[in-house]
């Protein structure tokens, strides 16, 4: 894999194959979330975050939207200031709308999950997308994922329940896996696929999706979530390997040479 400090502007497939590319696992979802986040950018090596961050931050969230409760324990008014802290507007409301709408899809068929886990898992999903926190080569979501872990070990969250935020933030793109797994980690998936694309909207109460969407509104969620993509695809090329934001890079960028996982096949040193 490239660092992208050195990645060639004219690298080719058979280039990018020849080097010995790695194959990530294939993980086509449905839905899949994504979002912005217009921080400054620290440099390119993920950053491990503070353990410190103030509570003061979460003073503004309500402490309902739409009938939806919002946890107002320590470890989730300190994942909540830390997201804040860390992101966009934009972002900061796509993963408030993620939470929001998991929870009203799950209560509506009376699924029983741990809400503060539910909570730090959708608030701090995305960090990834943060660049700030953006690795040389891993995908968005693995970066958030150890993004989030080191900071709730920090606030001393119990490991086994870091360990559910970090399959929960791991698994969001890939909703056919995550549906499988339990209820705090498929509810990730399905909020921010909701946000995303749209899944299941039909099943949002309109006057909660009113209450959701004036709490936190888009921001202009559509562009910037492309433009960051975007963004994944220029600086980490090999982190959207047989990912679906290469399919946006190879759409928007001329020189965008990520194999397919058709190239990945052919490349294998076997005979047929």
């Amino acid at each position: 894999m490239f660092d992208k400090g050195n990645e060639p502007k004219n690298m080719t497939r058979r280039t990018a194959l020849e080097r010995g590319v790695g194959v990530a696992a294939l993980g086509a979802a449905s839905a899949f979330a994504s979002a912005v986040s217009n921080a400054p950018a620290a440099s390119a090596t993920a950053h491990a975050p503070r353990g410190d961050v103030p509570t003061a931050r979460t003073e503004a969230l309500p402490r309902e939207v739409g009938g939806i409760r919002i946890p107002r324990s320590e470890v989730a008014q300190r994942a909540a200031a830390f997201a804040r802290n860390e992101s966009s507007v934009t972002l900061f409301n796509h993963v408030m709308r993620t939470y929001l709408f998991g929870c009203v899809l799950f209560d509506q068929r009376g699924v029983h999950y741990d809400r503060e886990i539910a909570f730090v898992a959708s608030i701090l999903h995305d960090l990834g997308m943060v660049e700030k926190y953006r690795s040389p080569n891993e995908r968005f979501e693995l970066d958030g994922a150890d993004v989030a872990q080191q900071f709730l070990r920090k606030q001393r969250m119990p490991a086994d329940r870091v360990e559910v935020v970090w399959d929960a933030i791991a698994l969001h793109t890939n909703r056919p896996i995550a549906l499988r797994k339990r209820p705090e980690i498929a509810m990730v998936s399905v909020g921010s696929g909701l946000d995303f694309a749209g899944n299941e909207l039909e099943k949002i109460p309109s006057e909660i999706l009113d209450d959701i969407l004036d709490a936190f509104p888009r921001e202009g969620f559509k562009k910037n979530a492309v433009d960051t993509m975007l963004s994944l695809c220029r600086t980490k090329p090999m982190s959207v390997l047989m990912h679906p934001f290469a399919e946006v890079g190879r759409r928007h960028l001329p020189d965008f040479a990520v194999p397919t996982v058709e190239d990945v096949l052919l490349a294998a040193p076997f005979d047929e």
